[in-house]
């Protein structure tokens, strides 16, 4: 039985890697064939950042079952850390693909370095302590950034805080201008770039799920008593989890920055935490497929077709979730969709046969 369940979840992940690949390629196609309009070409790349930042808050909030209100604030890390060395890095690195990749791996390991730092004081805490902490840590980082100053002369980099005079020596170049944040960002971004760290994402989330490490982590989830009983560290596994999705959103944070003319600390405020927060419970905790499809829906239909009401964007989507949660804690409305998808029933008692 226990065979068959993960042969299920193989399947099941699979069609999602499928899914990635063949809209990807179909998107490339449409692009390079001239179907579709700027605009909609302008959009790719926000759109895998945001599908990035879905699935890698849905490892915390689904899989680990903690509430994390400050995600945005990761992607600020590395969106700052990933364009300031692309910048500082141009006259080294001439090549726009290698300076892509240093950004986005420097973004990444910021990030989870903060998500350490982080996550060992605050993931003590339990639910609404948990999401209260975390919300404070993305309004420091928004503060932080907008009082930092860092600039570039032949000397190297020079660092400053709430003071925009750090020295800069005769031809040097200010990179993060305080509240001003980075402008004149030579965009490196690529649709391709996007979609290879969907892949990266996806193929870490899924093997980390199924690996011993990923069943301790969904033991504390669903009972950490009985977890801790076992002798599962329950420090060492959140850590695991939330260390992970930070450096996901630090990614996410860098391929945004490189895809911006301008980034300032605004832009990954509280209701961007929020944002990606929508993304995950539309599309299912613990649901990647789900991220991906609500991401994507989500972020491109206001941006497009919806556009004339982008001022009610955040409240169309605080009642798309609230109605959300009504119909699926309904029991039955929940008999409906079995109704309609048996298979989830025979997925449901397998997993019960075989707990």
């Amino acid at each position: 039985m226990k065979r068959l369940i993960m042969r299920g979840e193989t399947r099941k992940n699979f069609i999602t890697y499928g899914i990635v690949i063949i809209a990807y390629v179909l998107l490339l196609v449409l692009s390079s064939t001239g179907m579709m309009s700027s605009a909609l070409q302008g959009l790719l790349v926000p759109t895998c950042t945001y599908i990035i930042a879905a699935l890698s808050l849905n490892l915390t909030v689904g899989v680990l079952g903690e509430l994390s209100l400050g995600h945005a604030g990761f992607m600020s890390v590395g969106a700052f850390s990933g364009v300031t060395v692309s910048m500082a890095l141009a006259d080294v690195v001439p090549a726009p693909w290698a300076r892509m990749v240093l950004a986005i791996v420097v973004g990444a390991v910021l990030a989870a370095a903060a998500g350490f730092v982080v996550g060992i004081p605050v993931l003590r805490l339990r639910g609404d302590y948990l999401a209260i902490v975390t919300l404070a840590f993305g309004e420091i980082i928004k503060t932080v950034v907008t009082n930092l100053y860092v600039g570039k002369d032949s000397s190297g980099l020079r660092l400053g805080f709430l003071d925009p005079n750090i020295g800069l020596g005769q031809g040097g170049m200010m990179i993060v201008n305080g509240p001003n944040g980075i402008s004149g960002i030579k965009k490196l971004s690529t649709f391709t770039a996007g979609f290879l760290v969907i892949m990266l994402c996806l193929i870490i989330i899924f093997n980390m799920v199924n690996s011993r490490s990923g069943r301790a982590i969904m033991a504390l989830r669903d009972n950490r008593i009985a977890a801790e009983s076992v002798g599962i560290n329950v420090t060492k596994y959140k850590l695991m989890a939330f260390v992970v999705s930070a450096a996901m959103a630090g990614a996410a944070g860098a391929l945004y920055g490189l895809s911006q003319n301008t980034v300032t600390a605004n832009k990954f405020d509280f209701n961007t935490s929020i944002l990606i927060l929508v993304f995950v419970v539309l599309g299912g905790l613990g649901n990647m497929r789900g991220s991906i499809i609500a991401a994507t829906v989500l972020y491109i239909l206001p941006e497009t077709w919806l556009r004339q009401f982008s001022d009610y964007r955040m409240l169309l989507y605080a009642v798309v979730l609230i109605v959300t949660m009504l119909v699926t804690n309904t029991n039955k409305v929940r008999s409906v969709i079995d109704r309609l998808l048996p298979h989830k029933i025979k997925a449901r008692e397998e997993e019960k046969e075989h707990v």
